[in-house]
């Protein structure tokens, strides 16, 4: 089957696509950057490139699928150009029209738990589209599903990268606001499923996780897996209501300073209301995940702990300040070891190179394999995490994981030289929000020279060789152009990684 599919590349179409393509279904990819997003991706998905608010060339989008997944939509505003009743209601609406005008496919409209009772403008947003959906001149199915948590949500993920990084996490007053996650594989099966059930047709489907949890349970869980419980700070509801619309008002200036200086808001209005309502289902009953669908539910703990290594990638380019390239080398004469035998020594015995603590974390691997999340500690700034993105014989490729103090790529890479091996460390990065730029420009920077200079002598050692002319250093700025097509191409990498893994998934032979 073909499926035209919109917010694919958010957390529920990542969960999503591979669990279709593993069906066996044909994916048409929307979205504004449809080519670079389906990159990402193997065989089976292809690219249309089209804005929900220009419903123009939607129909032809529509053309030939049997089936149509909306699954985008926003759940903060950032006016005038990203509202809920341009993207939620609007985009649902033109979508619904093409559909109509394609052929009548069956419709699945991805909505959201409480959006029948919910008071919040997201809420009613969901709703609204919901009216429009049940005008469809063909069949339709809406699902509701639970906050849906995986790499790089709003929620879960945000409170990961607060127990990891931050001295003090804030909650809203006790914490126990309940909610019902679900985890975004098992909405992805529910997904796939859903489309050749047509039998559902008509119908509103709540789907949930088997836990109900609240924030503070969250945070004593993900303490357990990080081995990092810093103390919990209540915010009272009204001075959360006071912050989030302070840096929603004048326009969302406040909002847009924060964006600039590499910061986010931690709530918004829409998302504290959604808190303060609570997120569960009315009847536990009622749950489509067990009672309509076929799938095993994934429960939260299981889900916490793959959550805690998939955090997404941070390249360079998206963070503050200068990106700064920084060579640091060694010709390393003699050595009975190869290039090649130098590095996978190096990536096998990482967290006796590293000179800060390379393994922070209950269970977290202490060798670097391709796809696997390293983690680390900088005393005083919590835990950090890379991936290794790429591995060729003389080269690996880390890039840095969001949390992180910096957003960059790390490379180790050796090459022959007529007497040994060259070694060399190079570190193309930016700080990733303001203050971490203001810790780089007091003491971070120093620090950071005589680290890698450390690890570079390290490896002189483990290599039995030496280096007469020492560890070497070489530095500088990129200019925008080099710093665009440098964020290009570990885009490209990370996406290449990222559908290698999807084609393992899934049992496909590699097409791109």
């Amino acid at each position: 089957m073909k499926i035209l599919l919109t917010g694919g590349t958010g957390v529920i179409g990542t969960g999503a696509i591979p669990a279709m393509l593993k069906a066996g279904h044909e994916i048409r990819l929307l979205s504004r950057h449809a080519d670079r997003d389906v990159s990402r991706f193997p065989a089976g998905v292809e690219s249309f490139t089209a804005d929900l608010g220009e419903p123009g060339s939607l129909p032809q989008a529509v053309q030939g699928c049997e089936a149509i997944v909306h699954i985008a939509g926003i759940v903060e505003e950032r006016p005038p150009e990203i509202t809920f009743e341009k993207i939620n209601v609007g985009g649902t609406r033109a979508l619904c029209a093409a559909g109509e005008a394609a052929g009548r496919p069956y419709f699945l409209h991805v909505s959201s738990l409480g959006a029948d009772r919910g008071e919040s403008e997201y809420h009613r947003s969901k709703l609204r589209a919901e009216q429009i959906v049940q005008r469809y001149h063909g069949p339709w199915l809406i699902l509701r599903p639970g906050a849906v948590y995986g790499p790089g949500d709003e929620t879960i993920s945000l409170l990961l990268k607060f127990i990891r990084h931050l001295p003090a996490v804030p909650i809203v007053d006790d914490g126990t606001q309940p909610f019902q996650p679900l985890w975004f594989e098992d909405f992805g099966a529910v997904l796939a499923e859903a489309v050749t059930r047509r039998e559902l047709a008509g119908q509103i489907l709540e789907v949930a996780g088997p836990d109900i949890t609240s924030t503070v349970d969250v945070l004593d869980r993900l303490a357990r897996i990080t081995d990092r419980n810093p103390p919990r700070l209540p915010v009272p509801t009204w001075l959360a209501q006071v912050g989030a619309s302070s840096a929603e008002s004048a326009g969302g200036f406040g909002e847009k300073l924060l964006r600039q200086l590499g910061l986010s808001a931690p709530i918004n209005s829409a998302k504290l209301q959604m808190l303060l309502e609570g997120s569960v289902l009315g009847n536990p009953q009622s749950n489509a995940l067990i009672s309509a669908f076929t799938v095993a539910p994934t429960p939260l703990q299981d889900g916490l702990e793959q959550l805690a290594d998939q955090l997404p990638e941070r390249p360079p380019g998206e963070g503050v300040g200068a990106v700064e390239r920084s060579v640091y080398f060694a010709e390393i004469e003699p050595t009975t070891l190869s290039p090649a035998e130098l590095l996978s020594l190096v990536l096998e015995r990482i967290t006796e190179v590293m000179p800060l603590e390379f393994a922070a974390e209950p269970g977290a691997p202490t060798r670097a394999e391709l796809g696997v999340t390293m983690t680390g500690a900088i005393p005083g700034r919590g835990h950090f995490q890379v991936r290794l993105d790429e591995r060729t014989e003389t080269r690996a490729t880390f890039v840095t994981i969001e949390g992180h103090p910096l957003a960059g790529v790390l490379t180790f890479s050796t090459d022959a030289t007529p007497r040994g091996v060259r070694f060399a460390i190079e570190l193309v990065a930016q700080s990733a929000n303001v203050a971490d730029w203001l810790a780089m420009r007091t003491f971070g920077r120093a620090m950071q020279s005589s680290n890698w200079r450390a690890v570079v002598r390290r490896v002189i050692a483990l290599s039995g060789g030496e280096a007469p002319q020492g560890v070497q250093k070489q530095h500088e700025t990129l200019s925008e152009e080099d710093v665009t097509a440098l964020t290009g191409r570990v885009r490209e990498l990370v996406a290449r990684r990222e559908r290698e893994e999807t084609e393992q998934e899934i049992g496909s032979a590699p097409d791109h």
